[in-house]
């Protein structure tokens, strides 16, 4: 119960606002996102910030570090998943946990070294970048940073999909996500299959009929096995902190546990106790990222 505590505690519990700069950034493939920046351009370091599912620059932890960081020398960009900064993307996909390709894009469109942080969703897709890539990834990434990420996608969303979970999370996240999916059906109605995305009340369902196929995974197995980060923590390189909590009600603890298991020697663990998903306290997550990222 204390891991559903800290969670929730954290996300009503907000850092105030800082003022953001917003940047249009055309995809290659004829899309766009956004991304917010914090701090002044003149700054000596460079943090990028992959935020969570359903998250954006005013989500909890974005404002927190927004905050802090230019504060700490560094200036920080927040950089949104498509359809997230508030206004609907243009191509008939969306993002989704192992879209490293993206990450590599993002990263490399900055032109410079610099930290890397994900949460979530967002740790996950770089935690498999940064394995993807081995040694290569320092050539965009000086270190790197992930808080709370499901590393085992399988497990999270059986855990997610049940009990106190699916009433807490899984449904604010679908009241979110079916709209913003369900709108894409009006300019391409045979896109997917709409009343199955209607009737979806599990990420299982949801991942299924919407993100599996328009991401080009051949089912929700598919998608969830080879976009889980787990198995490529062997192959990171990069000096890289992975910061979970034991009482994370997302990822059950022996899945953390054995997902970690093999990690490289470039990672860190800081597996704590407590700290529940993304609930940390802000004042020790932000000492201890740059505790990491100052060498």
């Amino acid at each position: 119960m204390i891991g559903h505590l800290q969670t929730i505690a954290a996300a009503l519990r907000p850092p105030p606002r800082v003022a953001l700069a917003r940047e249009r950034w055309e995809t290659p493939d004829g899309d766009f996102i956004h991304v917010d920046f914090a701090g002044d351009e003149s700054l000596p370091r460079l943090a990028v910030l992959l935020h969570g599912l359903e998250g954006c620059s005013d989500s909890h932890y974005a404002r927190l570090l927004a905050r802090a960081f230019p504060d700490a020398g560094w200036r920080i960009a927040i950089a949104h998943w498509r359809g997230c900064s508030g206004e609907p993307n243009l191509r008939p996909r969306a993002y989704h946990s192992g879209d490293s390709a993206e990450v590599d894009w993002i990263l490399g469109r900055f032109g410079r070294p610099l930290d890397a942080i994900g949460v979530s969703l967002g740790g996950n897709a770089l935690l498999k970048w940064l394995g993807e890539r081995g040694a290569s990834a320092a050539r965009l990434v000086r270190r790197a940073a992930s808080i709370s990420a499901p590393l085992d996608l399988t497990a999270a969303a059986s855990a997610l999909d049940r009990g106190l979970n699916r009433l807490l999370y899984t449904r604010m996240f679908l009241a979110t996500l079916k709209p913003k999916s369900l709108a894409k059906l009006a300019g391409a109605p045979a896109l997917f299959d709409g009343e199955r995305l209607r009737r979806a009340r599990t990420f299982r369902e949801f991942d299924d009929v919407f993100t599996a196929p328009l991401h080009g995974f051949r089912d929700v197995e598919h998608y969830w096995s080879s976009s889980s980060s787990g198995p490529w923590l062997a192959q990171i390189r990069v000096p890289t902190l992975l910061i979970n909590a034991r009482n994370d009600p997302f990822l059950p603890e022996p899945a953390l546990m054995a997902a970690t298991r093999s990690a490289a020697a470039a990672v860190t663990l800081e597996l704590p106790g407590r700290g529940g998903h993304v609930g940390f306290p802000g004042d020790w997550l932000v000492r201890r990222l740059l505790e990491f990222f100052r060498p």
